[in-house]
């Protein structure tokens, strides 16, 4: 089994062929009309463009998931590349804004980021240090999840992780039983005594699984053989992990924002939990790629496309 659809952001010339069958132009916004779904074909530091997408509305949380500032493969195009460090944090400070005006009072903010350890674990580090300047949010974690596969060496430890910051704003509602996994407690013992009466951590706990905390080892990777691999897309975020964090951070029918859409991944968890998403993407064909994947799961059921081409007209 072959992906039927080359890397779409690092090959100018795919893109070209697909561009003529994308429904939005820069600038311009796609309602949808069965959920209440937006997604917009925007830039994220453009306040103007994000005020469109909102149409007033605030979001309970944004799930932003920018470029990480980090050459792969020497590969370079409009959307994939490094520039300086300087010039990457002035851009982010731009979409950080723009995010944080598009929320509601009491909410929350996640943020996906990378960290090149042959660079100084750049951006993450002064990436950390902005959001300090950002004084109506607080930081309240850092998470870790665990890829199955990373790049392989011989002379350094493996790189698996991935790296989710959360800040809040105001004092908003974290439902904690989202962070419940489906893996089973093993470990028996840790005694307290309740009420007089001496119980292990079994016993005093609210689930017999244990809870995900702030290091997921439980979600797959996605890769070509998995239904909801959208080829083309580099560096697609699991399903699983951004319900997660929707599961923990709205209710339903609440309002979920993403201004980087890519694959359209934080969509698709919406539409499957119940929630609204305003979600774009600067690029007319990743903003089409998150329309047809809506539209997918809706006529199919099927989140993806394994390795089915999303672009069928081209194949």
């Amino acid at each position: 089994m072959k992906e039927q659809l080359g890397r779409l952001d690092g090959d100018e010339a795919l893109r070209q062929q697909v561009l003529p069958f994308c429904r939005l132009r820069p600038g311009e916004v796609w309602q949808d009309s069965l959920a209440g779904h937006r997604i917009g074909c925007l830039d994220a530091r453009n306040p103007a463009h994000i005020a469109l997408l909102m149409d007033g509305q605030l979001a309970h949380v944004a799930i932003q998931d920018p470029p990480y500032n980090v050459l792969l493969d020497k590969r370079r195009s409009h959307a994939l590349g490094k520039t300086a460090l300087d010039a990457f944090l002035a851009d982010c400070r731009q979409w950080i804004a723009t995010s944080l005006a598009a929320l509601a009072p009491d909410a929350h903010f996640y943020a996906w980021l990378g960290a090149d350890q042959t660079d100084g674990f750049q951006p993450l580090p002064d990436f950390m240090l902005l959001m300090r300047g950002f004084e109506e949010v607080r930081a309240r974690s850092f998470v870790t999840m665990r890829n199955q596969r990373g790049y392989g060496t011989q002379h350094n430890w493996m790189a698996v992780r991935q790296e989710l910051l959360y800040y809040v704003k105001g004092n908003p509602p974290f439902d904690v039983a989202a962070e419940y996994t489906d893996i089973p407690k093993i470990l028996r013992g840790y005694y307290k005594e309740i009420g007089g009466e001496k119980l292990d951590n079994a016993a005093r706990s609210k689930s017999g699984n244990i809870r995900a905390g702030n290091v997921w080892v439980d979600i797959q990777q996605v890769f070509y053989r998995m239904h909801e691999n959208v080829p083309g897309c580099y560096a697609q975020k699991p399903l699983k992990a951004i319900e997660r964090i929707v599961r923990a951070s709205t209710a339903t029918n609440g309002l979920v924002a993403d201004f980087f859409a890519h694959s359209g991944t934080t969509l698709i968890a919406c539409e499957q939990l119940g929630r609204r998403c305003f979600t774009s993407d600067f690029d007319p064909v990743f903003a089409e790629i998150a329309i047809r994947r809506l539209e997918r799961l809706r006529a199919t059921g099927e989140p993806g496309w394994q390795a089915e081409s999303p672009f069928p007209e081209i194949a």
